[in-house]
């Protein structure tokens, strides 16, 4: 599938910061000292020099120094005192006078007794004097030069650090305009807090950059590990009237905790998380913490060259969904590793799909309730230790599918809600910005930068930690804008379709295609909203495969029944046919099928403990026999009886049982005769895939089928028997003469069964059937399905 792409964008520009050095000042070879430096230049540092040490550090005298700078209003130094001044830029920091090399620089040093600003090129010191609300400022006639502010408190006490006002915007005026047509592809890059160098006006100094989008905001500040938690002197710049804030503080480097304070129109002040923070502290705490820049070297460049040389949806897709944190517990990223691969070694899955691995308070939501979009969460390790998990997954030969929550966030005070004091990522109407089913906010998706926010957060799984594919969590209640509403507003026609919902989606997986071909885009989407996996270009949504929930409720409604009662109810077996080809479809027996009181898979089927374990290894060969890839939530491959409980690990101690590890090496087998047989994935979503034997025999409870591959000798003989009787002597049409091995058989004695079969495979006869000039005489074991391949 090749979705439609996005119109090509120019190329987005970031901060001209290099790698922090051994050296904290870095000088450029090739220019002058008295040359200027300013952010967003360009050049690459070349050169690593140690700050000037000069022996006679020489006062300004009379002639250098002049009288403070123009007079500022009493309520604007005030708002400086308290920290409270929208653009602080605009007073501190260094600033040219009218003559030539005069500048004025002006600094907050509440308390201080004397403050002295001590310029690195010359090394001369000038004197700054009071002015008001702890301001202080001097005027000399070196030129624009870095420097440092030393302040003499009471007691003797001398405080010496950078000034954080003397720096221009870290964040480039190409990246703002991207950001404010919501089209900025790596938004991640820029927003956020991110250790680097940033040049002053000679020299680059490491530090952090923060910035944050509170276009409602009449002031923000930085607070941190790094200031006690006072952000006063962390003031930050409001850049422009997209209301981008942004503040660079030398000297703070990574493993900092911080938030911001953002202060509303209203005066009250509040304190966020960072909404594009990458990395957070272990729930229940709250801060960010400013992220190391990645060391992380990868080693899966095989993978990803192969990856975007196909398509994925034409591959076998064999899907083992864990929650990882309850898989086995107390697991790392760095220990699951090994302990995953060597199991999914053991099962043979092609992939491995993690519930949301992104940042979410309450563990109790499984990760469906994000606060940290862009942050992996610190409960497992760090981000470099995901990237570990995933490369290792890589290289052994495993996908990495992850869920992704774009639709709903949730409430909780320090986080994205009421951001900058009014609805920001949110939709201000509650009719569309709240989710009453969860509790939760739903996006505003017609803002330009909450689409950006959203639409760059996916790309960011893909290009940071090389995942494979983003499960989309909950399309259905984006899609509608009277989901689970008793009271909702409609669209500009007076529908109930979300137009800019639909917009975003198409945006996602367009871009997402464009940008990182070999990935896939899964919905989980539970109604028959039209072309979810159509191209955008066809007005579809433009994912590339579809949860098929309806084949999920009407299958496994039909196999909870007792198998009596099953021929009164053949069609929820077959009707899933009718729509099959429809849209790319994967069969999902997921977490939600086994909690809240729905009981496993193992307690869903009907009579005893021996029953149960053969309905369920004919219901698993079923769903491996459909048209479609197939998904499997952790447990229910050796049959876990207990509900699924995210706070404990699985019942492994099961496999101790002989049955329950016979379903386990049963699932196993499905595996490895689905990555032979080419006939079970190659045509999922092509009608001539599936050629009919018998689908109507609801006496017996019984399907027969030929899923077909690209050769006849592909071609498997399916047949189910979903009642508690053996089907002896039972005839199916075949559509060739010869010799039909019997290569898979759900009642064989490894896998816990009773051994009904056909002694290895049957020959057939002249004698025609279900419209074909051959067929075979077969027996089929009760609650059982066996398959057939004819020999060459």
């Amino acid at each position: 599938m090749s979705p439609n792409t996005t119109p090509e964008l120019p190329e987005q520009g970031t901060p001209a910061t290099a790698n922090p050095a051994e050296a904290e000042l870095v000088t450029r070879a090739d220019a002058p000292a008295s040359a200027p430096r300013h952010a967003g230049a360009p050049e690459t540092a070349r050169e690593v020099t140690a700050p000037d040490a000069p022996t006679e550090v020489p006062e300004a005298g009379p002639e250098d120094v002049t009288a403070p700078g123009p007079e500022f209003s009493d309520a604007e130094l005030a708002a400086l005192e308290q920290g409270e001044h929208g653009d602080p830029h605009t007073v501190l920091g260094q600033h040219p006078g009218a003559a030539p090399n005069e500048v004025t620089i002006r600094v907050r040093r509440p308390f201080a007794k004397t403050v002295t600003a001590v310029l690195r090129t010359s090394g001369a010191r000038i004197e700054l004097e009071h002015l008001s609300h702890g301001i202080w400022t001097g005027t000399h006639s070196y030129g624009l030069d870095d420097y440092t502010i030393e302040a003499r408190y009471e007691g003797g006490h001398l405080d010496v650090r950078d000034d954080p006002y003397r720096f221009t915007p870290s964040i480039g005026e190409i990246d703002l305009f991207l950001f404010g047509e919501g089209r900025h592809e790596r938004l991640w890059h820029v927003m956020g807090a991110h250790v680097r160098e940033h040049w002053g006006t000679n020299v680059a100094v490491l530090g952090t950059s923060f910035t944050v989008w509170a276009p409602r905001a009449s002031a923000v500040r930085v607070i941190g590990s790094f200031n006690g938690w006072d952000g006063r002197g962390h003031m930050m710049r409001r850049l422009g009237d997209l209301g981008v804030w942004e503040l660079f503080v030398p000297g703070v480097t990574e493993h900092e905790t911080y938030k911001f304070q953002i202060r509303h129109r209203d005066g009250f002040w509040v304190e966020k998380a960072d909404p594009m923070a990458r990395h957070t502290e272990c729930p229940p705490q709250t801060a960010s913490v400013i992220p190391a820049p990645s060391s992380y070297e990868w080693q899966d460049s095989a993978w990803m060259t192969e990856r975007a040389a196909n398509d994925p949806h034409t591959k076998p897709i064999s899907v083992y969904e864990l929650h990882l944190m309850s898989w086995r517990d107390g697991l790392s990223y760095v220990d699951a590793a090994d302990q995953l691969i060597a199991y999914l070694d053991e099962m043979q899955f092609t992939h491995v799909e993690f519930m949301p691995l992104a940042e979410h308070p309450f563990g109790g939501s499984w990760g469906y309730q994000v606060t940290g979009y862009y942050a992996p969460t610190s409960r497992l390790g760090s981000p470099d230790e995901l990237r570990y998990l995933i490369d290792r997954l890589h290289q052994a030969g495993y996908g990495v599918i992850m869920d992704w929550v774009p639709g709903h966030f949730p409430k909780d005070e320090w986080a994205l809600g009421r951001f900058d004091g009014e609805p920001l990522y949110e939709h201000p109407d509650p009719r569309r910005g709240e989710q009453p089913d969860w509790g939760t906010y739903v996006f505003n998706f017609g803002s330009p930068q909450v689409r950006n926010f959203l639409v760059a957060n996916a790309l960011f799984w893909f290009e940071e930690f090389h995942i494979d594919a983003l499960r989309v969590d909950a399309v259905a209640s984006m899609l509608y804008l009277d989901y689970s509403r008793d009271e909702w507003l409609p669209n500009e026609f007076g529908g109930r379709e979300n137009l800019e919902a639909i917009r975003f989606l198409q945006e996602t997986n367009a871009t997402a295609y464009r940008l990182h071909p070999g990935i896939m885009m899964i919905a989980e989407e539970s109604t028959s909203w039209p072309g979810v996996t159509k191209p955008t270009d066809w007005d579809g949504l433009g994912f590339g495969l579809k949860w098929n929930m309806g084949w999920m409720n009407d299958t496994l409604r039909y196999v909870e029944r007792d198998p009596i009662y099953r021929s009164y109810h053949h069609g929820e077996l077959t009707f899933s046919y009718v729509y099959a080809w429809s849209e790319q479809y994967m069969l999902p027996i997921s977490h939600d099928e086994v909690v809240h009181g729905k009981g496993s898979l193992f307690t869903k089927m009907p009579g005893d403990h021996r029953q149960k374990l053969a309905g369920m290894r004919l219901f698993l060969a079923y769903q491996w026999g459909h048209p479609g890839k197939q998904l499997l939530f952790m447990g229910q491959e050796f049959g876990q009886i207990a509900e699924w409980n995210q706070s404990r690990g699985l019942d492994w101690w099961l496999l101790d049982q002989a049955p329950h590890r016979g379903l386990q090496q049963f699932v196993r087998h499905l595996n490895e005769r689905y990555r032979a047989f080419p006939a079970l994935w190659e045509r999922d979503f092509d009608p001539d895939g599936l050629r009919w034997i018998n689908g109507g025999d609801s006496q017996n409870s019984a399907l027969a089928f030929i899923r077909r591959g690209s050769k006849p000798e592909d071609d498997i003989v399916m047949v189910f028997n979903f009642s508690n009787q053996i089907l002896s002597n039972y005839r199916i049409g075949v559509p060739e003469a010869g010799f039909w091995g019997e290569v898979m058989n759900s009642d064989a004695t490894e896998f816990g069964g009773s051994g009904v079969g056909n002694l290895g495979g049957v020959h057939s006869s002249n004698e025609g059937a279900h419209g074909f000039e051959h067929s075979i005489e077969i027996t089929v074991p009760p609650l059982g399905a066996v398959w057939f391949r004819r020999s060459a």
